[in-house]
């Protein structure tokens, strides 16, 4: 099973062309056809941003993907006076996996009036992976504010653990006919979070995410289980000149999923993006 994360920058390549098609293409190419595309900085309606003009983004994304469903999560929903249209910008997931569940999560935003900023949200889905029910989470916190950012940090840590309550201890079966909002419906308990954290190694965010308080940590860095010993290179401003290149985007898994980490790659290469693309493979066969 294959996972793929990209900030995609709304398709805005470092040669300064806005293409979905052409952004999805080498993402399929690259990532074997991933079961799961996790992409962040997704636009709709927002001329502001360069070379974006009015485009519709997620519908973009949908036409581009068959086979594949398109849910996405807008962290800014917005309407102005005088425009047509609402203004929406996120983050997706498309997967090609039977989804049973949609829970995006709206991120803390508390207020750091130093800092320039915007809200934030995880796009979240439980899919049904070849083992069983998993949430894959897609995100991208705060990047001016360290303190927003740390906060959005300690929601993913509790968005995870209180889902691992819940499927260690599901709500009871109650006398409700069948397709009322009281049905039982899955509770996974193994996610894996991706995304731009805005966040190094050495980052509080970054601590937050993998510290293990209490026990076992949240999550684990699924680059550290692949090549341990080898730090992840930097995965944004890598081709930009006289910028500082920065280890920020991510795929992080559950401790339970730990063991079924194959394989993750980086695409240090491509220009079509501010930052790089990363894949992990999960292992299908582990404890069947």
């Amino acid at each position: 099973m294959r996972i793929l994360t990209w900030n995609v920058q709304w398709f805005r390549g470092l040669d300064g062309r806005v293409d979905v098609d052409r952004v999805l293409r080498h993402a399929l190419d690259w990532g074997e056809q991933p079961h799961v595309i996790g992409l962040q900085e997704v636009a709709q309606h927002y001329p502001g941003l360069e070379g974006a003009g009015e485009a519709d983004q997620v519908e973009q994304v949908r036409a581009a993907l068959p086979g594949y469903e398109v849910f996405f999560a807008a962290a800014i929903d917005e309407w102005r006076p005088g425009r047509p249209t609402r203004q929406r910008f996120g983050n997706l997931i498309a997967t090609r996996l039977p989804v049973l569940r949609v829970q995006p999560l709206a991120l803390p935003y508390p207020a750091d009036p130093a800092a320039p900023s915007m809200p934030r949200v995880l796009a979240a889905l439980t899919v049904q992976a070849p083992w069983g029910a998993l949430r894959v989470g897609a995100t991208h916190l705060a990047y001016y504010s360290a303190a927003q950012r740390l906060a959005q940090a300690r929601a993913l840590v509790a968005w995870q653990r209180e889902a691992a309550a819940v499927a260690a201890q599901p709500p009871a079966v109650g006398e409700e006919p069948p397709d009322t909002p009281f049905q039982p419906r899955p509770h996974a308990a193994e996610a894996v979070l991706m995304g731009d954290f805005n966040a190094p190694p050495h980052d509080a965010a970054y601590r937050e995410l993998t510290a293990a308080a209490g026990g076992a940590p949240a999550f684990l860095d699924a680059w550290t289980l692949a090549h341990p010993g080898t730090p992840q290179p930097p995965t944004f401003r890598v081709h930009e000149s006289g910028a500082q290149p920065v280890t920020c985007d991510y795929l992080f898994v559950t401790p339970g999923l730990a063991a079924r980490v194959r394989r993750v790659s980086l695409d240090s290469a491509t220009l079509l993006s501010d930052h790089q693309p990363l894949l992990m493979e999960l292992d299908d066969a582990i404890g069947v």
